[in-house]
C-alpha cells in the first residue's frame, strides 16, 4: 500500500510523462524511491473536468515491471487510449489524472460457474475475464460508478474481454479478482486524495 505521500508523488510523475509525451518533450524519470521498484499492476485513468467523462484508461495489469516503469507506461499509452483521439496539447489543462495500483490478481475457483458472484465483493474488487485469446479487465471502481451488482459486473467484464455477456458461465471461461488502491486529483494540477470506494474520501 502506498502513502498519501507516495500517492501524490505517483500522480505528479504520471502526470509529467502525460505532458512531456503530448509535448514530445524527453526528459529522464526521477527516482520515485523504494515503494516504486516494487513489481505492480497500475491503471492511469484520464476523465475530462469539471465534466467527469472518460478521457482514456490504460494500464499494466500484472506485476512485471516496477510500479514506476508500469506508471510511465502507461502514462504514455493513455494519451493514445485507441477508443479515443489522441490527447491534444489543449486538454492538458483540462484532464484529471487518476492511478489505481493493483495488487496480483488471483484466480477465483468455484465448483460451479454460478457461484462466482458469492466470490466477488463490489467496492472491493476488480475482474479479469480470460477465455482462449480473449481477456478483458474492468477496475474495482467501475461497477461502483455504474451501480451494478454482481452479475452485472460479470457479464460487463466478459464483454469487455470481447465475449458474450454469460461467458462467464463456460468452463473455459476463467476469472481472476484482484483490489486496487485508487489516488486521484481533484481538479487539474490540484490536491491529490485517495479515493476509498465506499463512498468516503479520505
Amino acid at each position: 500500500m502506498l502513502s498519501l505521500e507516495e500517492g501524490t508523488k505517483a500522480i505528479q510523475f504520471a502526470r509529467q510523462r502525460i505532458q512531456d509525451y503530448v509535448l514530445h518533450k524527453k526528459k529522464s524519470s526521477p527516482d520515485l524511491g523504494r515503494s516504486f521498484h516494487e513489481k505492480q499492476g497500475v491503471f492511469v485513468t484520464l476523465h475530462t473536468f469539471p465534466d467527469n467523462e472518460l478521457r482514456g484508461c490504460i494500464g499494466i495489469p500484472l506485476p512485471v515491471m516496477s510500479l514506476q516503469d508500469a506508471i510511465l507506461e502507461s502514462a504514455q499509452s493513455v494519451t493514445r487510449d485507441p477508443r479515443f483521439t489522441p490527447l491534444k496539447e489543449t486538454e492538458l489543462e483540462t484532464i484529471i489524472v487518476e492511478i489505481t495500483v493493483l495488487t496480483k490478481p488471483e484466480l477465483i475457483t468455484v465448483k460451479q460457474p454460478k457461484d462466482y458472484p458469492s466470490y466477488i465483493d463490489i467496492g472491493k474488487d476488480g475482474l479479469i475475464v480470460e477465455q482462449s485469446v480473449y481477456k478483458g479487465l474492468l477496475l474495482p471502481q467501475v461497477p461502483v460508478e455504474q451501480s451494478w451488482d454482481k452479475e452485472e459486473f460479470l457479464s460487463h467484464t466478459c464483454m469487455k474481454a470481447g465475449l458474450s455477456p454469460d461467458a462467464w458461465f463456460e468452463k473455459t471461461t476463467k476469472i481472476s479478482k484482484f483490489q486496487g488502491q485508487i489516488f486521484t486529483e481533484t481538479k487539474p494540477h490540484g490536491l491529490i486524495k485517495e479515493i476509498y470506494l465506499d463512498g468516503l474520501h479520505h
